[in-house]
């Protein structure tokens, strides 16, 4: 018997009263990532994203030295405001390149765009003030409702100090509705849920089906706090974005491990007899957790997005979680 399926079910997203649906839309692909998006695709992705139900937004100025933050803005501005939920970053201040040349490229950093502009890391109240007015110009907006401090990593304390009693002055102000942090490993968001006053984190490639290690401290942390998890990277680079793992598969940005193959080869075995698909299952799996907001997608083409907008409508037999799970699986 088939479970009603609550991963299409909108949820809380922080305490700010926003709420959000089960995917939002990542959008590093509109800042040109690895490639040049063909200036007859890039306009139609965000159409398709809102057409197929998503109405929450993420970027950063990091996407493309802010080229994505203003292709977003195209998009979106034919749209209500208060029909979608759109979040940006801090960290990473842009100001201009003096060593720019003609021809010089960001793809060094990823991004298929001129370097006319570079990112100068900035965790302080100041530059999250400029980062966040700057971002404001690009996004032609009068507000934000979320904004994440960017890959803190090795700036834990500047972050402590400057950038969270800045984004926690810029709320109470309504400038921005929630805020929080954004990183790939949960053991410094967790310190964050615990130290500090936000209300969302997002945390990318932790909670997955082949790596739950946020399950062990930030989702126990966030559930405990209020705080809603927004979750990215939920293919771990590829290795679970496809029905059954492919050649050259990745894992985490380098070679899958012959183990992990085997491993998500098995899944999609279990999984076929109930006509549900790895991806499905990729998506679905963090959405089980009640501390889970949302899963945050990329995708370069209209036809993309609408594909992995589709990820969550499928339901998920119960029957199927319980079977992964007698096979050890599920994490």
């Amino acid at each position: 018997m088939e479970t009603v399926n609550t991963a299409t079910a909108s949820r809380a997203f922080g305490r700010g009263g926003l709420t959000v649906g089960p995917i939002g839309y990542g959008v590093a692909a509109l800042g040109n990532l690895y490639r040049p998006l063909a200036e007859d695709v890039w306009p139609g992705i965000v159409p398709a994203a809102w057409e197929a139900g998503i109405r929450y937004f993420d970027t950063a100025p990091h996407y493309g030295l802010g080229l994505a933050e203003k292709r977003l803005a195209a998009g979106l501005q034919e749209y209500p405001r208060d029909a979608f939920v759109l979040s940006t970053k801090v960290g990473r201040v842009l100001e201009p390149n003096p060593g720019y040349r003609e021809g010089d490229t960001d793809l060094g950093n990823l991004f298929a765009v001129p370097s006319t502009l570079r990112r100068r890391l900035d965790y302080s109240r100041d530059g999250v003030l400029r980062s966040v007015e700057d971002s404001l110009t690009r996004l032609g907006l009068d507000r934000i409702d979320v904004v994440f401090v960017h890959d803190p990593d090795e700036h834990e304390r500047e972050a402590l100090d400057g950038a969270f009693p800045a984004l926690d002055e810029l709320r109470a102000q309504g400038v921005i509705r929630s805020y929080g942090a954004g990183m790939n490993q949960s053991a410094m968001l967790t310190r964050f849920v615990r130290e500090t006053d936000l209300d969302i984190v997002m945390c990318a490639g932790r909670y997955t089906l082949l790596d739950p290690s946020a399950e062990q401290d930030l989702l126990p942390a966030a559930a405990e706090r209020g705080v809603s998890v927004a979750v990215a990277a939920v293919f771990n680079s590829g290795i679970l974005a496809t029905d059954r793992p492919v050649a050259g598969a990745t894992y985490d940005y380098g070679a899958a491990p012959d183990a992990l193959l085997a491993r998500v080869s098995r899944i999609a075995d279990i999984a076929a007899p109930y006509g549900v698909t790895v991806p499905q299952l990729a998506v679905q799996f963090p959405l089980r957790h009640p501390a889970v907001a949302t899963v945050v997608l990329g995708a370069d083409s209209a036809a993309q997005i609408t594909r992995n907008a589709g990820l969550a409508a499928v339901s998920v037999p119960d029957a199927l979680w319980a079977e992964l799970s007698e096979a050890g699986l599920l994490p």
